[in-house]
């Protein structure tokens, strides 16, 4: 079997964010950007941190895209 070749998948500047991000959400003063209130998942911090780094211009994979929609895409071609 075929291995990927080592190497992180997120860098340092991502993992910085995330923590920041995370310590905010404890604190109670993380606000999700659109609306302005306090986020309390666990899940939306971390996409708050990740989303922070990509754009400080940190290495994080970009977004993986939905299935569906792709899907739904697709099958509306074939018409």
């Amino acid at each position: 079997m075929a291995r990927k070749s080592g190497g992180r998948k997120y860098g340092k500047k991502a993992s910085q964010k995330v923590e920041r991000a995370m310590h905010e959400r404890k604190r109670g003063t993380l606000r999700s950007g659109r609306s302005g209130k306090k986020v309390t998942s666990r899940k939306q911090a971390i996409a708050i941190g990740l989303s922070e780094a990509r754009r400080a211009g940190g290495k994080v994979p970009s977004k993986s895209r939905s299935r569906s929609s792709s899907r739904q895409k697709s099958a509306s071609k074939r018409k």
